[in-house]
Parts: C-alpha cells; structure tokens; sequence
C-alpha cells in the first residue's frame, strides 16, 4: 500500500536562530501509512531564515519578496500543503517554543479519525517562562471564542495545530495580521471537530515575537466580529451540522 504524506509547515519570520533545531527535531518516521515533509514558509525575512531552513533539511521553502504578516504566511501554508499532496497538515511555530517531537502526539486524532483539527495545547500541558501578562492575554482570548463557538476551549492561541486534508482546503483566514482565533471559529462553524493534545511549552529563548498588545488587540477583535457576522454558504451551512445530524443520500 502507497503511503500517505504528511506536511508539516513552520510560519517563519527572521528565525535564523531557531529554524535549524526546530526542523531537526521534527520526527520523519513516527508512522508506517505516513511519509512526513517539512515546508518553511519565509515570511519576508532580511536574515538567513530561508537559507538556514535549507541547509537544516526543509524539503521545501517558500519565501514571501516582503512581510505579509502570520496570518497571510498560514494561509499559504496551508495551501502549499495541499499543493504538494498532503493527506494531513501540522503547523508549528518556528520560534523553538512547540514540541516537534510531540508532533505524533498532536495528529495522533486525526490520524485516528476522531478530529479534524487538534491544538498543541499549553494550558493542558506544562508551561515554562510564560509572562502573567502574556498568560493573562491568553486566558481572554480563549474565553472569548470559547463563549462564541458555545465549546469549552482551553488554548485558543496555541502555535501547534494539526489539519486533516478537507480541513485544510476549507480553511479560511480572512486578515493577513494573525491567524488564531478566526481560523478556530471559521472550521468550527463549518462542522469540522476539535480536539486538544497536551503539550508541553517553554517560552522562547532567541529571537524575538512580532507582537505587539495594542496592535494584536485592534487587528484581532474586529478580525472576529467579522469572521462571526460572515454567513455560512449552503454548502457550508450543511456542514456546519454536528456530523451525527447530516443527512445521508
């Protein structure tokens, strides 16, 4: 039997500190139905980042001539998964923070059939050097599209998230800024089934993140209202019904 692929794709923006050990660490032979590839997605960097990914062993690197933002380098990571045959998708950040080798951990339900879409979840894991301010910022966000989508959501910011092949052909990212909270309403108002993976995390220790509170919060909130206000096609409408309810021809 022919194996599937898997991709998993790192956003990266001037990560020339970080890539190289995060794409070393990426397990390529945890499955038998499974061949994995790694996709760097250069999101305008001005240092080495994408030569570093090269040379690290990232079967593929696609660069952005400038910064587009996390949400934008995403939404082509997503894309370029499928492009090259990917049967699952796992996104991780590239700042050295996420496990790789919990990877497995992480697909482990979609390879199952069981989800769609599962979270590296911090808050369900261990957590080390996180800021209380930056815990705190966490806890709203995810309280908020926890009230929204009405389902108990513990890390709704998480930088390790797994997608099956439909998931990720129906994904839709709607503002180039940041991806997490209208990536998560816009799947699960489609239907597609969550599940969070504990995961282990510890806060960076080179580089530095791109974001900024103020920023963050005016480009994200109205980035939700919209995702929420957007109406569902027919299609999608008949998604969105739990799995158990769809009509069956």
């Amino acid at each position: 039997m022919s194996k599937q692929k898997i991709v998993v794709f790192m956003p990266a923006h001037n990560e020339e500190s970080n890539i190289a050990s995060v794409i070393a660490r990426v397990p390529r032979n945890f499955h038998s139905h499974y061949t994995i590839e790694v996709l760097v997605i250069d999101d305008g960097s001005t240092d080495d980042t994408a030569a570093v990914a090269k040379q690290a062993g990232a079967d593929r690197v696609v660069s952005f001539p400038r910064n587009r933002g996390l949400g934008a380098a995403v939404r082509e990571g997503l894309a370029e998964c499928c492009r090259m045959d990917g049967a699952i998708g796992l996104m991780i950040d590239a700042d050295n923070e996420y496990p790789p080798e919990q990877i497995p951990d992480v697909l482990a339900p979609i390879i199952a059939g069981s989800a769609d879409y599962t979270f590296g979840s911090r808050f369900k894991g261990q957590i080390r050097g996180m800021k209380l301010h930056r815990r705190l910022g966490n806890y709203v966000f995810t309280l908020l599209q926890a009230l929204l989508l009405r389902k108990w959501i513990y890390d709704g910011q998480s930088g390790m998230r797994g997608f099956s092949r439909e998931a990720m052909e129906k994904a839709e990212i709607i503002h180039d800024y940041n991806y997490a909270q209208v990536l998560t309403i816009n799947l699960l108002r489609q239907g597609f089934r969550l599940e969070e993976v504990p995961i282990s995390y510890q806060v960076r220790t080179m580089g530095q993140s791109f974001i900024k509170f103020r920023q963050y919060v005016t480009s994200v909130i109205p980035a939700i209202y919209m995702e929420m206000r957007r109406p569902l096609s027919a299609k999608r409408a008949g998604e969105a019904l739990p799995r158990e309810e769809r009509a069956h021809p």
